[in-house]
């Protein structure tokens, strides 16, 4: 069996730095382990397969893999796949702005196309599912430990580490300065351990000291129990720190924007936009934008009977 598959940098507007991803499209049915296996294949943070929708308002539906295993919802792939999908005449959005949406696991995803004057379009995902706090974090002396870093290097200004989800959760620690960002290193031996009770494996750590003027936060993302040591740009991610940035901003009502810096650590500088409606204080949506370009197309050779 011949497979197609197109390759994207996710999160830039430049060949080579971003969050790579594969998207294969309309493929016939495979077996799950089948998936599984072509994701390992590639190594790449996540793997996405376009299959028809099963509910009728989205256009398709998504399957999203990391070379550990399949994924509810995650926003480098959704705003990729997205971007593929218009680019590829299969969804509208080029020259003028549109609106479709894609099916995920965590439930339907509204995607906002929005074409530039020069360069790929803006896409924006509005996430199925509102931010929620979860299990309490470990102590500071354990997450310094899990991260190679001094406790005096977490952050000191009041903020402190937290969980939150949107459908794939993880444990935001916030850090003094760029600089310690820089420093930090998983302890895989302590990661099991540290993180048992933690509802997640997934560490996301983050400081409020950005290189680029325009930015708000310098982020990494570490996950080496489902095989992503670390990612250049964690959309599903950046929608849950909306819940713990927004929860922290003096506004009642409006939206908070801020723009999150991924991936410069690793070489593949990654932006993240991000917003939160609030409501008499309360998050009533959250958006997560970015822009996409294609690097490759192949075809993949693989036995299926």
């Amino acid at each position: 069996m011949r497979l197609q598959y197109s390759t994207l940098d996710v999160f830039t507007d430049k060949p080579f730095g971003g969050n790579p991803l594969a998207v294969f499209c309309d493929q016939p049915e495979l077996p799950q382990a089948l998936m599984q296996q072509i994701a390992r294949e590639f190594n790449l943070s996540e793997t996405v397969f376009i299959v028809p929708a099963r509910d009728a308002r989205a256009l398709r539906r998504l399957r999203i893999f990391t070379p550990g295993g399949e994924l509810p919802f995650a926003g480098h792939p959704t705003i990729g796949t997205a971007h593929f999908l218009v680019e590829s005449g299969i969804a509208a959005g080029v020259g003028a702005p549109s609106e479709f949406s894609l099916e995920l696991e965590v439930g339907l995803v509204r995607i906002q196309v929005t074409p530039r004057e020069s360069g790929p379009p803006f896409i924006q995902l509005t996430a199925a599912r509102l931010p929620e706090r979860g299990p309490p974090a470990p102590a500071a002396a354990d997450l310094a430990r899990l991260l190679s870093v001094e406790p005096d290097d977490l952050a000191s200004t009041g903020e402190v580490a937290e969980s939150w989800s949107c459908g794939v959760p993880f444990l935001f620690v916030p850090v003094r300065d760029r600089a310690a960002l820089a420093r930090a290193r998983p302890d895989t031996g302590a990661w099991s351990r540290v993180l048992r009770n933690a509802g997640t494996s997934k560490t996301f750590v983050f400081c409020r000291d950005p290189e680029l003027p325009g930015s708000h936060v310098r982020a990494r993302m570490f996950a080496p129990e489902i095989g992503v040591p670390e990612d250049p740009a964690t959309g599903s991610a950046a929608a849950a720190l909306a819940g713990y940035l927004a929860r922290r901003e003096s506004i009642e009502t409006g939206t908070c924007r801020w723009i999150v810096e991924q991936g410069f650590e690793m070489g593949r500088p990654s932006l993240l936009h991000v917003e939160a409606d609030k409501s008499a204080g309360k998050v009533t949506a959250v958006r997560v934008g970015g822009t996409a370009v294609r690097m490759s197309e192949g075809t993949l050779f693989v036995e299926h009977r």
